[in-house]
């Protein structure tokens, strides 16, 4: 039976080898009672269109450009979309999946973040689509929580994500 696990399962994954989560900002802010917040690191803007397909080769995503903070870490955003990367090195366990949410300060804000399914085995920076749909636009700091990360424990161990973006950012 698939479990959704606690800040106690969350802090012993975090001490395995390699451990839960790398790279994050401050561990003591950042572990929920069910979950890890993920923080930001780049803000970039599509530049060219996609194409997915039947077959995986022939899957193109979208070129991106990275946006510059200001001198104080921050960067205004107008309504429009987004790929945010996250700070953190993500490394599940072959036996644990992870799902996403935006904080909901952000939703408060007019801003959301879609995410994909994180699945067991995978090892890498993620990134996520932001959008902004306040017509006021949104300023955003660099190493803002912007979503927590929630892991299930699945009922048996997998062989483990295998796709492209094994490795993805490190």
């Amino acid at each position: 039976m698939a479990a959704i696990l606690s800040k106690p399962d969350i802090q012993r994954l975090l001490k395995q080898e390699p451990p839960l989560i790398e790279d994050y900002i401050n561990l003591g802010e950042q572990v929920q009672p069910n979950g890890i917040d993920l923080t930001l690191r780049e803000v970039a803007l599509l530049q060219s269109s996609g194409k997915i397909a039947v077959k995986d080769n022939q899957r193109l995503v979208s070129d991106v450009a990275p946006l510059v903070f200001d001198g104080l870490n921050f960067i205004d955003l107008m309504p429009g979309a987004y790929i945010v990367t996250y700070n953190e090195i993500i490394h599940l366990p072959k036996n644990v999946m992870a799902l996403a949410t935006p904080r909901s300060s952000l939703l408060r804000c007019g801003v959301t973040i879609n995410t994909a399914v994180w699945d067991a085995g995978y090892s890498g920076r993620s990134q996520s689509l932001m959008v902004v749909y306040n017509p006021q636009g949104f300023r955003l700091q660099r190493n803002a929580r912007i979503v927590q990360l929630v892991f299930l424990q699945l009922s048996q161990e997998t062989e483990g994500y295998q796709g492209a973006y094994q490795g993805e950012n490190i």
